[in-house]
């Protein structure tokens, strides 16, 4: 079984910056791709940013130019480098990643798993 937890969100002044991570736990191999979601209060869930297998990356409109998603070179932690926070980021960020995990006979297995958020709040 493997584990996404999130960490690094807070409480940040607009204009301010924080970093998500998402950490994968468990026996795995790779986090294979990845995706950070966020939704606020009373809002549906929106995609943030995404990576692939190749690092190719896509983020959402408003978060272009402002927020970076990357990961680790073991491909265990997935981040989020937001800057030039605005009181519209303020969320419950969630990572998703496809996870490939061992199956015992050479041909690993891609996976889906989801943390459980962390709270971003920025203020005026």
């Amino acid at each position: 079984q493997v584990q996404l937890v999130e960490s690094g969100g807070g409480l940040v002044q607009a204009g301010g910056s924080l970093r998500l991570s998402c950490a994968a736990s468990g026996n795995f191999l790779s986090i294979n791709a990845a995706y950070w979601y966020r939704q606020a209060p009373g809002q549906e869930f929106e995609h943030v940013a995404s990576i692939d297998p190749d690092d190719n990356t896509v983020y959402a409109d408003p978060v272009k130019g402002r927020f970076t998603i990357s990961r680790n070179n073991a491909k265990t932690v997935v981040y989020l480098q937001m800057n030039s926070l605005k009181p519209d980021d303020t969320a419950v960020y969630l990572c998703d990643a496809t996870v490939l995990e061992p199956n015992g006979v050479g041909v690993p297995v891609p996976s889906n798993y989801r943390g459980q958020g962390t709270q971003v709040t920025v203020s005026t």
